[in-house]
């Protein structure tokens, strides 16, 4: 029942991109999301190709989203957001649209900048913010999303969507950037740590392609040996480093490398700059 309301809703990006392929794209590919019920705002021939080969409404105007959807993603830089707004406008000169739901990705804007901002075009607009990240294309997703005006079905729909698509949950706003350094930023510092592992067997002679298809999968089963046994990660680290034996040299030159500070300071520089980014646009 709640997967066939779900491909009966009208969702809409204002915003074509990553971000948005991520969140659609993922959404659609798992039968979630029926495509003939997607609209996306985008400016240019690549974003509308991609959405048209999907079966979505690829537009160039915000306001068919606005006109066609029932939820809509706001999936633009967070700089963009005023240039957007402007481009809107209701189905009557100084009209504004009825009360609509919408799900920010916008990092560092906070629930009260997007209410101001949004009630310029919407009666009573419900909004969630969320931090979502890109491995939602492939279904293991992060999300965490906060609101404080948005109804309990609202929450509930948003949930559920960002379920199929992987972890999904509520936290409170003051959470919001400091998670975002993880779930967020994180992303990229694994690729590149897996990047690290592929390039040091490569100097050991093994073949570039099996040597990043193993490194790849060598995260992938870390983190779900960290989720399904509910272990301590350094726990599991000193399971597999045998006294004398190879994995505690490695650990060993890790550690004299400054990895584990390395990482966290990627974290913190992270959040820092949302803060930045949070104080300037709010």
């Amino acid at each position: 029942m709640a997967e066939q309301y779900l491909k009966s809703i009208k969702v809409g990006f204002i915003g074509g991109g990553n971000m948005a392929s991520a969140i659609g794209a993922g959404l659609i590919h798992k039968g979630i999301l029926k495509a003939d019920n997607v609209w996306v705002s985008g400016r240019t021939d690549r974003t509308h190709g991609f959405w048209r080969d999907l079966g979505a409404h690829p537009t160039l105007k915000n306001n068919d989203v606005m006109c066609n959807c029932d939820i809509i993603f706001l999936t633009v830089k967070p700089h963009m957001l005023d240039d957007v707004l402007e481009t809107v406008v209701g189905r009557k000169a100084g009209e504004k649209f009825e009360s609509k739901l919408f799900v920010s990705v916008l990092a560092g804007v906070s629930l009260n900048i997007l209410y101001t901002k949004l009630s310029t075009i919407v009666t009573s607009p419900r909004i969630i913010r969320s931090m979502p990240n890109t491995p939602m294309m492939v279904g293991e997703g992060i999300t965490v999303y906060c609101s404080n005006n948005a109804e309990s079905k609202d929450l509930e729909l948003i949930d559920m969507l960002f379920s199929y698509i992987g972890m999904s949950q509520n936290v409170p706003e003051s959470l919001m950037n400091g998670i975002g350094g993880v779930s967020g930023s994180g992303p990229a510092f694994a690729y590149l740590v897996i990047e690290a592992l592929a390039d040091g067997a490569v100097r050991m002679g093994v073949p570039r392609p099996m040597a990043t298809k193993f490194a790849a999968q060598v995260l992938v089963g870390a983190g779900k040996m960290v989720l399904e046994t509910g272990r301590h990660p350094g726990q599991l680290k000193d399971e597999v480093c045998s006294p004398g034996g190879t994995t505690i040299t490695g650990i060993h030159a890790m550690e004299v490398g400054g990895v584990r500070g390395s990482i966290m300071n990627a974290v913190e520089a992270a959040v820092n700059k949302t803060n930045e980014l949070t104080s300037h646009l709010n």
